[in-house]
């Protein structure tokens, strides 16, 4: 009988949270939707690309929100069962409050490493995906930045011309083993820059013992500098930024390569971040079924729940308030970057061990 009860509770339990993944799924694909029309409007394409676009980016939306998704499947399984009388019941075989909610809790922990583990490399693949799709339709085109075998490439327009980088590697502010072209309007080669190592701190790069190579009457003529510099739109924060995309890390990248994701120029703090955002993902949602729990359980007696989903959604969304206030402070280093990111998991922790005692008490 036991068995029963506790497959019963998990598998309308997860029926719940797949119900709302697809409600929300679908209000994703009807707003995003939207957006891709607008950007493939003067475009010769059929409605099936922005529809198939949209498909493949919405399921990386839906793990983003999953916390949010696994309170409000928590808070309408358990006014359900509560309002059903089904709560009551449980309660004749031996099911207390806390034993429920201990089942629910832990389907949700374990439900959040299964994302980790089986749906992230599926939804970073589908975003990578998507962006590759979305830059060979972009428009504008004069600035490019890529990162591949290959190693940097920058492309930027420039006064009188355009201006290709190239560089083996990043390694923290610097670029190593640097080829900067400047090409005419009509991309004929004017300069070749050549260095070791150039910083990119600021937009003012900073070249190291560098070779210019010009033409003069017809003449590839060759100065070297001991400090040279130039102006780009680029800088170490920009550059960095646009490859920075939590969407498309891989958990299991970032557990067993995460020395190599160092040496190929991701930076250290966005993988710690990212890490420790992943890892904290289970517990976000044990916490959260802990909320719904604590507002679904006070009593037993039928209630509104509009008023209960209402409330719900207000400690939602302060929850998803103290989340970025606490990253925004880990990274302006008011606090430290890691505890910015586990401090409002810790914080909740304290505020559901005492809302769970109470709730096992009715």
């Amino acid at each position: 009988m036991k068995n029963i009860i506790l497959n019963f509770l998990i598998r309308k339990f997860l029926k719940t949270v797949l119900l709302v993944v697809s409600i929300i799924y679908c209000f994703g694909v009807i707003l995003n939707l939207f957006e891709e029309i607008e950007f493939f409007k003067n475009m010769d394409v059929s409605i099936l690309t922005p529809l198939m676009l949209t498909s493949i980016f919405v399921p990386s939306i839906i793990v983003k929100l999953l916390p949010f998704i696994i309170f409000i499947s928590s808070m309408w399984f358990i006014t359900k069962i509560r309002n059903d009388k089904d709560l009551l019941t449980l309660k004749i075989y031996g099911y207390s409050n806390i034993k429920v909610f201990f089942i629910l809790a832990s389907t949700s922990f374990l439900l959040g490493w299964l994302i980790l583990v089986i749906a992230n490399p599926i939804t970073s693949s589908m975003v990578k995906y998507y962006e590759k799709i979305k830059s060979s339709y972009a428009r504008d085109i004069d600035h490019l930045v890529t990162y591949n075998k290959n190693g940097l490439w920058i492309k930027e327009s420039i006064e009188g011309g355009e201006r290709i980088i190239t560089a083996e590697k990043p390694d923290k502010f610097d670029l190593i083993d640097v080829e900067i072209f400047h090409l005419d309007n009509d991309y004929l080669l004017k300069e070749k820059i050549v260095s070791k190592k150039v910083n990119i701190q600021t937009n003012d790069w900073k070249f190291n013992d560098t070779s210019v190579f010009e033409f003069r009457n017809g003449i590839l003529e060759e100065k070297k500098y001991k400090n040279y510099t130039i102006n780009s739109i680029y800088n170490f924060e920009k550059i960095n930024s646009l490859f920075n995309n939590l969407d498309t890390i891989l958990f299991v990248d970032l557990v067993v390569n995460y020395n190599e994701l160092l040496n190929i120029g991701y930076n250290k703090r966005f993988l710690d971040e990212s890490l420790h955002t992943m890892l904290a993902l289970p517990f976000f949602l044990f916490l959260m079924t802990a909320i719904a729990s604590i507002l679904g359980m006070h009593t037993l007696k039928r209630s509104d729940n509009l008023k209960h989903i209402l409330i719900g959604l207000i400690v939602t969304v302060l929850v998803y308030y103290f989340k970025d206030l606490s990253i925004a402070l880990g990274k302006t280093n008011r606090i430290p970057l890691i505890l910015s990111v586990w401090a409002p998991a810790i914080a909740l922790s304290f505020f559901t061990f005492i809302g769970v005692l109470q709730i096992n008490e009715k």
